[in-house]
């Protein structure tokens, strides 16, 4: 299955964006999908519902990281190999949309009680997040196959 629908369907299953996206390509470096789900629980809602980076977009810098990612600390060829994956996924999810910024892209703050129950009944995650999901994912199976 293509991980951009992998993605898709682990967020219509109400996983978060960022789980979504890093839990659609845990499989391809040997990662199981129940301990990406939750590395990746704390970045949904732009970081914990804070609205900041979109949780889609984190999810897939930390698909970079577990692709490419240094585990040593002079490995800087590592390091940049992944800031670089990093920053052209920004740039381009941000040519796409505007933003990267969670709170931008729904068009209200929901680091609020009040915020957040307006969001759920505006029926906003539903309406945009699935597009934001979906092109997160898309990228990185582009950039990882290019890279």
């Amino acid at each position: 299955m293509e991980e951009s629908q992998r993605a898709l369907e682990l967020f219509e299953q109400e996983f978060s964006c960022s789980q979504a996206v890093f839990a659609a390509f845990a499989r391809r470096f040997g990662l199981p999908a129940e301990t990406a789900l939750k590395i990746a629980c704390p970045f949904g809602a732009g970081m914990g519902r804070m609205g900041e980076v979109c949780g889609a977009v984190a999810g897939a810098y930390m698909v970079y990281g577990l692709a490419y990612g240094n585990t040593l600390a002079t490995d800087k060829d590592a390091r940049d190999k992944v800031y670089a994956l990093v920053r052209e996924h920004a740039d381009r999810f941000h040519q796409r949309h505007g933003t990267i910024l969670c709170r931008e892209l729904l068009g209200t703050r929901i680091d609020t009680p009040e915020g957040l129950q307006q969001a759920r009944e505006s029926g906003i995650f539903e309406a945009r997040c699935p597009q934001y999901v979906k092109d997160s994912a898309n990228l990185v199976a582009e950039l990882l196959n290019r890279a």
